[in-house]
């Protein structure tokens, strides 16, 4: 048996590590939470493209190139030159399908935007940065996309 010889915050700090587990005889149960200094929160985590979500609209854009281009299709769609378009798009690459009793999600891919002209026609709008346009899951899932939608008129902006 240790024997100690300490003031009482260094005791508490010992029982708080769990270096003491009783005093005279009297077991002592570690506490719940552990008494110190309060530690500040976390800084927010930088984004991995050092893009900035923007508002516009009380519409939450990944990056100020999505925003703006958001904005161009608004000015577009009031001159006429475009009829409609649509946020984020979703498109199922695999669906979803059990194995061995196990559910495996569906792989879907999420674009900008569908923007259908006023003749009719409609295509798909990613937005990216060069090096978004270089991100290995974006690369697979735009290929898979374009397999899977032959026809589909895809256009990468680069802003």
């Amino acid at each position: 048996m240790t024997h100690w010889n300490c003031e009482e915050s260094e005791l508490q700090d010992l029982i708080n590590r769990g270096r003491v587990h009783s005093i005279n005889g009297t077991v002592i149960k570690k506490p719940a939470f552990a008494i110190s200094a309060p530690v500040p929160a976390p800084e927010k985590k930088k984004s991995k493209y050092n893009n900035k979500k923007t508002i516009v609209d009380d519409i939450t854009f990944d990056s100020q190139d999505e925003a703006n281009y958001y904005l161009t299709l608004k000015l577009l769609q009031r001159a006429g030159a475009i009829k409609s378009f649509e946020l984020q798009p979703k498109f199922v690459l695999q669906p979803k399908f059990k194995r061995e009793g196990k559910t495996i999600r569906a792989i879907s891919y999420k674009a900008d935007f569908r923007v259908r002209e006023a003749s009719g026609h409609e295509y798909i709008v990613d937005v990216k940065s060069e090096a978004t346009k270089k991100d290995a899951v974006y690369c697979i899932k735009k290929k898979l996309l374009l397999c899977k939608y032959p026809g589909i008129d895809f256009r990468e902006i680069l802003w």
